[in-house]
């Protein structure tokens, strides 16, 4: 099993590297790709030295699995290319999620509709995967009609230039700047670019993903993206309006026996999700859980997760897993 981790040099890529050795994925030959600037870097993993090669070498040994997380433009080239060679690539940039020809999965909910046949398979957003993995079984049981969203997201979902500017910003140091506001102490209602209507390409990733995902397009959702000076994770307040309405410790019972979900919903004991908390785990954290008394059939919930973990690395290896698991790869 030859992988290659495409962007191995970055901040997912790093914690791709992490994830596949925490999980013990079988990896006979470990190919980690960069750009050329990166050419003959040291990467460690499971306690060996690997070289830091270019997509072109990367390519020419034929992997039989690449996970690319080196952006959109790289992965519109290189994607089909490795996949040309018999590769299968989960491909973790936008690039792919909204093509009706590829699939755009979360093992939790879709993994099942995977063929060999699928080449080129998408990794969902970081603030649509924690988000769908707590609604799909809600949804399976009350089916949604509406979604209102407010995220609150980690500056690691921007990449190391954003952190770099928080820590600077903190210690009182004048350096380059990843957002066009200070961060630090600050909420910035901006993620992704501004589109004609006023809404962000993060927001409208929300919208279109979680309908691609859950397969329902009827569902009517609306969004507001807002970066906050945290790196644990991204929390996500979250209003869902279902056809049926439902049982308070039902839906409670639900999501604490569905897959890749903890439950932490006790206010007495001041107990609900934060991503200091879900910072390096894996699971999507949910909390906060009460109905909205101003609409019928209508739910709030709090949602937390780890956006470099199941919001990217742990979804993408998830993935991998599954290909393996069911002889696809």
């Amino acid at each position: 099993m030859k992988v290659a981790v495409v962007g191995a040099t970055g901040m997912v890529g790093s914690v791709m590297l992490k994830v596949l050795e925490e999980r013990n994925f079988n990896i006979t030959e470990l190919i980690p790709v960069a750009s050329e600037k990166s050419l003959g870097k040291k990467i460690t993993f499971k306690g060996n030295d690997y070289e830091v090669v270019t997509l072109q070498m990367a390519l020419d040994k034929k992997p039989n699995l690449a996970i690319f997380s080196a952006g959109g433009t790289t992965s519109k080239e290189w994607a089909p290319k490795f996949a040309s060679v018999g590769c299968k690539v989960i491909d973790n940039s936008s690039a792919w999620r909204m093509d009706s020809d590829k699939h755009l999965v979360v093992p939790e909910i879709n993994a099942n509709e995977l063929t060999k046949e699928d080449m080129i398979i998408a990794n969902p957003n970081c603030s649509t995967i924690q988000m769908v993995v707590a609604l799909a079984p809600l949804h399976k049981e009350y089916k949604i009609k509406r979604l209102v969203i407010s995220t609150y997201q980690s500056v690691t979902g921007t990449g190391v230039s954003a952190v770099q500017q928080l820590n600077d910003e903190r210690a009182g140091v004048e350096g380059a700047k990843a957002y066009p506001h200070v961060i630090d102490q600050n909420c910035l209602p901006h993620g992704g670019d501004f589109m004609e209507d006023g809404y962000t390409t993060e927001e409208i990733k929300l919208v279109n993903e979680t309908r691609k995902i859950l397969g329902d397009n009827s569902i009517n959702t609306t969004a507001t993206v807002v970066r906050v000076p945290v790196v644990g994770g991204h929390s996500e307040s979250v209003n869902i309006e279902f056809e049926k309405d439902f049982d308070l410790e039902e839906v409670k019972n639900i999501l604490q026996n569905a897959p890749g979900i903890t439950l932490q919903d006790d206010p007495s004991q001041n107990l609900y999700p934060m991503p200091i908390n879900a910072h390096n785990k894996d699971d999507v954290f949910v909390g906060r859980l009460r109905r909205d008394y101003s609409q019928p059939n209508s739910l709030n919930m709090w949602i937390v997760s780890d956006n470099l973990r199941k919001g990217a690395a742990t979804n993408a290896v998830q993935i991998a897993e599954y290909l393996v698991e069911k002889g696809l790869v």
